[in-house]
């Protein structure tokens, strides 16, 4: 099976039937791999944290009478652009740095560095190129801005090595992949205020969640080879940690709100979404890896029933 998947130019972690594979030429397979364009999950967690930012910001400015439809809109294209790239920059910088890891885990062996489809230059090129793609994108912004998405580059680097010093790498994961939630509010008022650093917090408490289930697929190799994980760190007791998890993702979502004064419709969908990580605890089996993915992947919809209530609070009329 993995020696067809590298021979096809598939990975096996990834669906077969993706755009990337109907769309580009068999050459670039292997740079869409490593910039996952082809598993979308990844950069969509990333966004939702600055979608959630830039309208739970637009909720204020128009209380304040300064929202503007046209700048929301802007930046959203804008952090959907960023999002793209810097996962991709981030996934190949990830692969370089795990090149040997990879290696020994089945489910990485067929990714483009580790069954020698690209080169480490070429992919040390190819993770340049996006970086300067969101480096456009983070110049769009006011200088605050600019500097705080600067700042973020430093847990970005620590990352790949974090599984190799401490059982809680998704925590790192989950401050690299929440800084949008920063971001958003950074861009419309060019500074941080309570609100978007609570937002902060429960998008790092829902990432080191979601990501602790999607770390249960590797547990078994992850230990052969001694990289760490909460997933080898919570293990049976799991469905525990989430609740104590999404539980606070849930309650400082809630207080973020407060905070910034948002609209019912706001509250409904945050509800909605409470419903959805407390679905996820309820069906949780750690001990199958095909549902850990589906979970895992399920969560971008709840970042999309957040961010849709707060769209719909905005004072349109």
């Amino acid at each position: 099976m993995e020696n067809h998947q590298e021979m096809s130019g598939r990975v096996a972690d990834a669906p077969s039937n993706n755009w990337v594979y109907r769309v580009l030429p068999p050459a670039l397979w292997p740079y869409a791999q490593l910039a996952r364009w082809d598993r979308p999950i990844g950069w969509q967690l990333l966004m939702w944290p600055c979608f959630w930012s830039a309208a739970l910001a637009s909720n204020v400015a128009a209380e304040l009478g300064q929202f503007s439809f046209g700048r929301l809109v802007f930046h959203l294209i804008l952090f959907f652009i960023g999002s793209v790239a810097m996962r991709g920059a981030g996934c190949t910088y990830n692969d370089i740095v795990d090149h040997r890891i990879d290696m020994e885990v089945a489910r990485t062996r067929s990714r483009p560095l580790p069954s020698g489809r690209v080169s480490r230059f070429q992919a040390k090129v190819f993770m340049v190129l996006q970086a300067l793609v969101g480096l456009v994108v983070l110049l769009q912004f006011n200088l605050f801005s600019i500097v705080l998405g600067v700042l973020s580059l430093a847990i970005v680097a620590i990352y790949p090595f974090a599984k190799r010093f401490t059982d809680w790498p998704q925590f790192f994961l989950g401050m690299a992949f929440s800084w949008g939630a920063l971001m958003g509010w950074a861009a419309e008022f060019g500074s941080l205020s309570v609100a978007a650093i609570v937002l902060y917090i429960a998008a790092i408490a829902w990432t080191i969640g979601y990501d602790t289930i999607y770390a249960h697929q590797d547990k078994e190799d992850d230990e052969l080879i001694g990289v760490r994980s909460t997933a080898r760190l919570f293990g049976e007791s799991t469905r525990g940690w989430l609740i104590g998890l999404y539980g606070v993702t849930f309650l400082l979502l809630w207080v973020a709100f407060m905070f910034a004064g948002v609209g019912l419709l706001a509250y409904l969908g945050l509800l909605v979404a409470g419903g959805m990580l407390a679905y996820q605890i309820l069906v949780l089996d750690i001990h199958q890896a095909d549902q850990c993915l589906e979970l895992f992947k399920f969560n971008t919809k709840v970042g999309l029933v957040i961010f849709a209530g707060l769209v719909l609070a905005l004072p349109f009329a």
